[in-house]
């Protein structure tokens, strides 16, 4: 008779709130593994732009690698023209760098 009598009483409080806070920290796992899943894609489309180029760019590596050797070669072989070319390609740096603003400020006129 105590069996049926234990089982027909009312469940205690603390087993209560222990199965409610188990239920509330599952539910907030559960939501975690979302969040993680949605920033993971996330991750992946914003970093797919740079994969994309990183790919192209190792395809043409070889080429690169004996285009550059050619280059080092040249450069070892004549140092003055080297130095030419620096010249020029930090003049066409500043150049550009000085001429996106005014492009920018022609483009609002018109």
């Amino acid at each position: 008779m105590t069996d049926t009598a234990t089982s027909r009483l009312p469940a205690r409080r603390a087993d209560v709130d222990r199965t409610d806070h188990k239920a509330r920290l599952e539910a907030a796992i559960e939501q975690q593994r979302i969040d993680i899943l949605v920033e993971a894609s996330r991750w992946r489309e914003a970093g797919h732009y740079l994969d994309d180029g990183w790919h192209k760019l190792m395809q043409a590596r070889t080429p690169l690698l004996i285009g550059g050797g050619l280059l080092l070669y040249r450069g070892i072989r004549h140092p003055a023209s080297v130095a030419r070319l620096a010249r020029r390609l930090v003049a066409g740096a500043l150049l550009v760098s000085r001429a996106r603003p005014l492009l920018r400020l022609i483009r609002r006129v018109t």
